[in-house]
C-alpha cells in the first residue's frame, strides 16, 4: 500500500511537470551553444532531467487556489530551470559524481563545464520568469520578483553556511537543521509563486508559502534519510565529509557513535554494513526525536491545508505530507 501511494504521488508530480519541463527543454535547446562539450553536457542533463518536485508543487499550489496551471506553464518552466541550476551547482560543491547510478554533469564533464551549464540554466530561467510576470498586475509582478530574489538568496545563504560547516571538526546537528530550514525556502518559493500566479488571495498565498516551508523541510530531511540507504550516495558523502543529517543525530548517542564510526571509517562499505548502519541510525534516540519533529510538521501542515479552497488539492497535499515519513 505504501509503495502504491508513493508511486501515485510521483506519477502525479511527473504529470503536472510535463508541460513545464518540455518548455524548459525547448528554450534551452534553441540557444546556439558553440562549444561541443557544453552542448553534450546540456544533452546529458536533459536526457536524465527528472526533478518533478519543484514544478509539480508549483502546479499543486496554483490549482489549490483554483488557478489553472496550464495558463502559467512559462513560470513553471522558469522554476524548473532555476532549480536545475542549483542542482548542477550543488553537485560541484558536494563533489557528487554519480546520482542514482547516472553520472552527474560534474561527474561526466568536470567542474568547469558544470559551472557554465548551471549558469546557463539560471540565466535562461530568470529571463523567462521576468517575461512571465507580465501576465500579472504590476504590483503582483513586482511582488513575484521580490519573492524570487529573497527566497533564492536564502537558499544560497543556506548552502554557503553548509559549506562552512564541512570544515568544522565538531558538528552540532542543530546547525544543519538551520541549513535545512533555509534551503527549504526553495520549495516555499515554488508554492508561494504557484498560489500567486494562480490568483490566490493574500491569505491563501501566505498559507501555501507556510505549507511550502514545511514541505521543504520534510522533503529535504527525507532525502537525508534516503541517502543512508543508497550505498553510492552514502560513500560519496562520507568522502566529502558531508554525513547525512540522521547519522549526525545518531552520533549524539555514544554507543551509536562507536558503531557508526566503525563502519564509515572503512575504505570500502558493503551492502550488509549499510543495513547495519541504517538499523543503528534508526534505533538511536536522537533520530527517533528527529522523526517525531517531522511527524509534528506533518500534523501541523495537514491542519493548515484544511483552509485551502480546493478540496481535492487539500486532500492531495495532506497525502503528500503524510508520505514524508513512510518507509523511514
Amino acid at each position: 500500500m505504501v509503495q502504491k501511494i508513493g508511486k501515485k504521488i510521483i506519477a502525479d508530480l511527473k504529470k503536472r511537470s510535463e508541460k513545464g519541463l518540455e518548455l524548459a527543454k525547448q528554450v534551452l535547446q534553441t540557444e546556439k551553444i558553440k562549444e561541443p562539450l557544453l552542448r553534450d553536457a546540456l544533452k546529458h542533463y536533459i536526457l536524465h532531467w527528472n526533478d518533478y518536485t519543484h514544478p509539480g508543487l508549483f502546479s499543486i499550489a496554483c490549482e489549490a487556489v483554483n488557478g489553472h496551471p496550464d495558463d502559467v506553464v512559462s513560470v513553471q518552466a522558469a522554476i524548473a530551470m532555476m532549480a536545475a541550476a542549483f542542482d548542477i551547482h550543488d553537485d560541484i560543491i558536494d563533489k557528487s559524481k554519480v546520482k542514482h547510478k547516472i553520472p552527474t554533469v560534474y561527474g561526466k564533464f568536470g567542474d568547469e563545464i558544470a559551472l557554465l551549464l548551471g549558469n546557463a540554466f539560471l540565466i535562461e530561467g530568470f529571463k523567462l520568469f521576468i517575461n512571465s510576470t507580465e501576465i500579472l498586475p504590476r504590483e503582483k509582478g513586482k511582488e513575484a520578483l521580490e519573492t524570487l530574489k529573497r527566497l533564492i538568496f536564502e537558499v544560497g545563504n543556506g548552502h554557503a553556511i553548509e559549506v562552512g560547516l564541512k570544515e568544522r571538526k565538531n558538528i552540532v546537528p542543530d546547525h544543519y537543521m538551520k541549513v535545512i530550514k533555509m534551503k527549504a525556502a526553495g520549495i516555499e518559493l515554488d508554492m508561494r509563486l504557484g498560489a500567486l500566479f494562480g490568483g490566490g488571495k493574500n491569505l491563501e498565498v501566505d498559507l501555501l508559502a507556510r505549507l511550502g516551508r514545511m514541505v521543504g523541510v520534510l522533503v529535504l530531511l527525507r532525502e537525508e534519510f534516503i541517502d543512508i540507504f543508497e550505498i553510492e550516495e552514502l560513500c560519496q558523502r562520507i568522502l566529502a565529509n558531508d554525513l547525512p543529517i540522521p547519522l549526525l543525530f545518531a552520533m549524539q548517542d555514544q554507543k551509536a557513535k562507536e558503531k557508526v564510526n566503525a563502519i564509515i571509517s572503512k575504505t570500502e562499505i558493503t551492502q550488509d554494513e549499510v543495513a547495519k548502519l541504517v538499523d543503528c541510525t534508526l534505533e538511536a534516540i536522537p533520530v527517533m526525536r528527529l522523526k517525531k519533529k517531522m511527524q509534528t510538521l506533518i500534523d501541523d501542515g495537514s491542519k493548515f491545508a484544511i483552509y485551502l479552497p480546493n478540496r481535492k488539492l487539500r486532500s492531495q497535499l495532506q497525502t503528500f505530507l503524510s508520505f514524508m515519513l513512510e518507509d523511514l
